[in-house]
């Protein structure tokens, strides 16, 4: 694996048109193909786009990612530091997570959970074991060394985001990339337990219901994939990229009515 990327292997991996990419690259701060060129990305810039795809279906505009992006590379001043944070939408805020503190980017302001609008997700009674805060910051170490590895030595990054994971059960972020990692390199069984492990901590996260969908898919476990979908949608009903993964798996299971609600859905998000 050489952890070059194509745009279109972006759009396989991010389930995103043509338009809806080009959209999150620009939000990105990334390069967007033109005319016949093309680009390549690192895992890092997948991880960042990722969070561009979060933020805009999240109903966040385009120049108030790229702004957000902006002031933490500012503020950062670290090559990929952006790809080792947590980045969501908290109603009109966009609020930035390092495993330890809460802030909003554009404004410096660190913020209480209460004030985030949603307190963190509710944990497996395992998971409020405390944490050390020592522990904390050097699983997010791991976890930065990770995602600066994970694109020419998936073996290391894996390590590290295993040590990570080791000093902080709960990171949910290490669970989604490590799965991200072994599906991408074809472990189709351990990016399932990747994905389910993260469930356990955070069962409301659309994204990893998501994944783990395309992985029962690949596995050819379609039922199972329906069901994961389904609970991505659940959590967001907005989700383009579900109802088009739900839509292609029920014409392909002969089920034509469910196909054309969720294409019909699609159709209408895409706009």
């Amino acid at each position: 694996m050489t952890g070059e990327y194509s745009s279109a292997d972006l759009r396989r991996i991010l389930r995103l048109d043509g338009s809806k990419l080009r959209a999150c690259l620009r939000a990105a701060l990334l390069p967007i193909p033109q005319g016949e060129s093309s680009c390549t990305y690192s895992f890092q810039n997948l991880v960042v786009l990722r969070t561009a795809k979060g933020l805009t279906e999240a109903g966040v505009s385009v120049a108030k990612i790229r702004k957000v992006l902006e002031c933490l590379e500012r503020q950062l001043g670290e090559e990929n530091a952006v790809s080792s944070l947590k980045i969501y939408a908290s109603g009109k805020r966009v609020v930035v997570w390092d495993g330890a503190s809460r802030w909003q980017p554009d404004s410096g302001q660190f913020l209480l959970n209460f004030e985030t609008g949603q307190m963190l997700p509710p944990r497996p009674l395992r998971a409020r074991t405390a944490v050390r805060q020592s522990d904390r910051e050097t699983a997010q170490r791991w976890y930065q060394r990770a995602v600066a590895l994970q694109d020419n030595s998936p073996e290391e990054a894996r390590h590290a985001y295993q040590e990570a994971i080791r000093l902080h059960p709960a990171m949910t972020d290490a669970h989604v990339n490590l799965g991200l990692l072994h599906h991408n390199l074809g472990n189709l069984a351990d990016a399932e337990v990747c994905y389910r492990r993260a469930l356990e901590f955070e069962p409301k996260l659309a994204l990893a219901h998501f994944n783990l969908g395309v992985v029962l898919e690949d596995r050819q476990k379609r039922s199972a994939a329906i069901s994961s979908y389904q609970e991505a949608l659940k959590h967001a009903p907005d989700f383009l990229e579900a109802h088009c993964n739900l839509a292609q798996l029920y014409e392909t299971l002969g089920r034509k009515r469910d196909a054309f609600r969720h294409y019909a859905a699609a159709n209408r998000l895409s706009g």
